[in-house]
């Protein structure tokens, strides 16, 4: 789904050896393509998330308005964590893979922000006393 010539490479590993890697590009028009798959035989729950995590933090897909990835059909670590992490998420089965289709948030300050609070409050630590109204 990349070309070899543009991509970049992403790796996770646990140890020296190698679990999850990424092959990413840059296409014309905002758009960035990403190859994801993870080695095969028993890799540890969060190597998947981490994968994602790294592809979607990096500059060039920071700067993007959209991510076309390829992820094996079936690995729901990688779905989950990429619908998590971008908006208008859509996923199709094509083979033995799973092509996915999203927006990436355009500004990486508001990604973890909630609309009906400030972002980074935690409304857990941030209860008013009782008998206060919130936002009060």
């Amino acid at each position: 789904m990349t070309d070899s010539e543009d991509a970049r490479r992403v790796e996770i590993k646990d140890g020296d050896e190698t679990v999850a890697a990424a092959e990413v590009s840059q296409r014309p028009g905002g758009t960035t393509r990403a190859s994801l798959h993870a080695t095969s035989g028993h890799v540890a729950p969060g190597h998947r998330a981490d994968l994602v995590d790294a592809v979607v933090d990096l500059p060039e897909v920071q700067a993007s308005s959209r991510l076309e990835a390829t992820i094996p059909l079936g690995d729901a670590e990688t779905l989950d964590r990429l619908r998590e992490r971008t908006e208008e998420t859509a996923s199709r089965a094509a083979g033995s893979t799973a092509l996915v289709d999203a927006s990436l948030p355009g500004d990486k300050d508001r990604r973890n922000e909630d609309p009906a609070r400030q972002p980074g409050r935690d409304p857990a630590v941030d209860q008013p006393p009782d008998g206060e109204t919130p936002g009060a």
